[in-house]
């Protein structure tokens, strides 16, 4: 089994929600939780890391510590709906905060063209103020 991650320090916290500030604009509760994680991908063993967990506007994120200075990230809308960064993982707890960030920033942009009619081409198109 392998041996569980240390804690995120406070140094790594105040990154977290710095970059949560400079996003939104304003403080974002961010929980320390712990998540099971498949650390090794040829075992079955699950290993307790240190994850941060905030959920902003109708999304939930994680920010898992999978090893000392090693880290994974995702965001979900439901157990059905989970979306990852498209990379595995960060030497950098910056890169994959502002990634994760990005990302989900990308996809709520592409659900606001599905619900609107828009397309690819008319975001591209379009000179006027997008919400993110």
């Amino acid at each position: 089994m392998a041996q569980k991650p240390a804690d995120f320090t406070d140094s790594e916290i105040k990154l977290v929600n710095q970059s949560l500030l400079e996003r939104y604009g304003r403080a974002v509760a961010v929980e320390a939780v712990e998540s099971e994680v498949q650390l090794d991908a040829e075992g079955e063993a699950l290993t307790d890391c240190p994850t941060l967990y905030w959920q902003e506007r109708g999304a939930h994120f994680v920010v898992i510590k999978i090893a000392q200075s090693r880290y994974t990230a995702q965001f979900f809308y439901s157990e059905t709906t989970q979306f990852g960064t498209g990379k595995p993982s960060f030497d950098n707890l910056g890169d994959c905060v502002i990634t994760l960030l990005q990302v989900q920033s990308d996809h709520e942009r592409q659900m606001q063209g599905v619900r609107s009619g828009m397309t690819a081409t008319d975001f591209d198109d379009y000179d006027g103020p997008l919400v993110i």
